[in-house]
């Protein structure tokens, strides 16, 4: 364009910009304005020129510049309007200064310099959720219905959507009536995100007298409202009412789409009726659907669960003839499977073969790879990988060092184990309650009860409580070493604290009452914790 004579005007220029906004070239829009346009004295940028440099700044998390040119706009008497303010609150958001977000909104509003609209008050809201502060985006919705333009349905349903997700179903509600008070009518999307929230937490009346509700309005649902439904009657694995929701929903012309379809299939899978989610997965196809990466997942998972691990790897194997490429949880999945029924050797091979084929293993991966050779005592393989993840700097967390750690400690091998546990601290890692059990659990098998019993008090000191678990595994160590006065005395903390003795654990300590039963001291601590 800079070659043409004569020179396009600069409409024209800008539209060019506007495209390559699209095109997330940022750098190279503003070399192209500052560098290249303002050469050109025919060129005279406009007020729609900064408009898009200042969008081009925020993306680049750079909105310091951005506010550098409104500087410039006020000294070339233009008026900035609720575009360009938006486009900076959304720049302040994006680099987590949504306090001075929310003040700038405050001072349009009380200056009345421009008039917010819808996108101004979505932008803010949704930066207010973002950053956890949903009851500001309540507080802040209390000020804009004071002002001239009052917001509407699109802004009340944004707040109740972040509500409903951040689990305040109750203040959703509330806001819902605020809605109908005002005259407000609320549309697809406020009813099913109340629908959502109302499944997430189990009520189900509630939820099918909203959906009522929005019958009752003439609003019609849409496949993502059915599907809502769907998900919360599979999750429940009340597959009949599922089959229901399907069927209302085809009876009322909306064509069911993969996710509706894979969501069945899923809650088919979870209950083990695999002959049902193949169903399901033939009728996607039956009907002209594509079954997407999410579906082959939810089968191949479903399989490896009903350790139907041949099934499973049919169906990963036939991926590539269907136009699909295997992803990480796919590898994962058929990873754990082949390791449940101990084919290590076809395991190493998937683990090279999903490298070969660029598909990088993430923590997952590792863990599962991790256990799964620890399970099938290839404990040597398993510290290989585990020293080849270290030396290559991968992500190493409590959940590897665990795995390791209870491997090695049924090995009887507590030094390496040892020795791994202490090495957390100099990594910055912390050890979790499954960490400090496991290496509890390996010091009591050892007889090493002092020590079982210092790392028992020292996790607490570190801010890890124990569970239950935990609690049980020591107690059993003092009762197998014959020590009954100090497994009773653990005993009776854990029940204070709400825990229960394990069903092994009873037994052992009603031998102790058989056996030591003339103990009147023994029978005071007893009475504490049994009937």
């Amino acid at each position: 364009m800079l070659r043409m004579r004569p020179l396009p005007p600069i409409s024209q220029f800008n539209k060019a910009l506007g495209s390559i906004l699209k095109m997330a070239h940022y750098a190279t829009a503003l070399s192209l304005i500052h560098n290249k346009l303002q050469q050109f004295q025919a060129i005279q940028v406009n007020f729609y020129t900064f408009n898009i440099a200042i969008n081009y700044y925020c993306r680049l998390n750079r909105v310091d510049f951005g506010l550098s040119l409104l500087g410039t706009l006020f000294k070339r008497s233009y008026t900035p309007d609720v575009t360009t303010f938006t486009t900076l609150i959304n720049g302040l958001i994006l680099e987590d200064k949504t306090p001075q977000a929310v003040k700038l909104v405050k001072k349009l509003m009380r200056t009345r310099e421009i008039e917010p609209n819808v996108v101004m008050y979505r932008t803010i809201v949704n930066g207010l959720y973002r950053t956890g502060n949903t009851f500001r985006a309540v507080s802040l919705l209390r000020i804009m219905e004071e002002g001239s333009y009052k917001p509407n349905t699109v802004v009340y349903t944004t707040i109740i959507d972040n509500l409903c997700k951040d689990r305040m179903v109750d203040d959703a509600l509330k806001l819902f009536s605020t809605m109908d008070e005002k005259g407000i009518f609320p549309n697809v999307v406020t009813y099913t995100s109340l629908i959502h929230g109302l499944c997430n937490f189990g009520r189900w009346k509630e939820a099918a007298e909203m959906f009522k509700g929005m019958l009752d309005s003439g609003i019609a649902p849409n496949v993502h409202t059915y599907s809502v439904l769907l998900n919360a009657c599979t999750k429940e694995g009340k597959m009949k009412e599922a089959e229901g929701v399907l069927e209302f929903m085809i009876r009322r012309g909306v064509g069911p789409d993969v996710v509706t379809y894979s969501t069945l299939m899923d809650g088919y899978c979870l209950q083990g009726h695999m002959d049902e989610a193949i169903r399901v997965f033939n009728t996607i196809v039956d009907r002209g659907l594509h079954p997407n990466i999410v579906s082959h997942n939810i089968l191949i998972n479903g399989y490896c669960k009903k350790m139907k691990i041949d099934e499973a790897m049919l169906l990963f194997r036939q991926l590539p003839r269907r136009g699909s490429r295997p992803n990480t949880e796919m590898f994962n999945a058929m990873l754990r499977g082949l390791f449940q029924i101990g084919r290590c050797g076809a395991t190493q091979k998937l683990f090279n073969d999903m490298q070969v084929a660029g598909v990088n293993p993430d923590s997952q991966t590792y863990g599962i790879v991790l256990d799964g050779l620890c399970r099938n005592k290839n404990i040597s393989k398993a510290l290989s990988l585990f020293q080849m993840m270290e030396r290559n700097g991968l992500d190493l967390n409590s959940v590897t060092y665990s795995i390791l750690i209870d491997a090695f400690c049924k090995d009887n091998k507590l030094g390496i184990a040892r020795a791994l546990f202490s090495n957390l601290s100099s990594k910055g890692l912390q050890p979790d309650v499954k960490t400090y059990t496991t290496m509890i659990q390996g010091l009591c098998e050892e007889g090493i009860l002092h020590e079982a019993k210092e790392l028992f008090v020292k996790m607490e000191q570190n801010g890890c409580l124990p569970n239950d678990v935990t609690y049980n595994t020591i107690i059993r160590g003092f009762i197998g070493q014959h020590k009954p006065y100090e497994a009773l005395i653990l005993v009776e903390e854990m029940v204070q604290r709400g825990f229960s003795v394990n069903a092994s654990n009873s037994s052992l300590i009603i031998d102790i009452l058989s056996t030591k039963g003339q103990d009147l001291a023994l029978q005071e601590v007893i009475k504490k914790f049994m009937p």
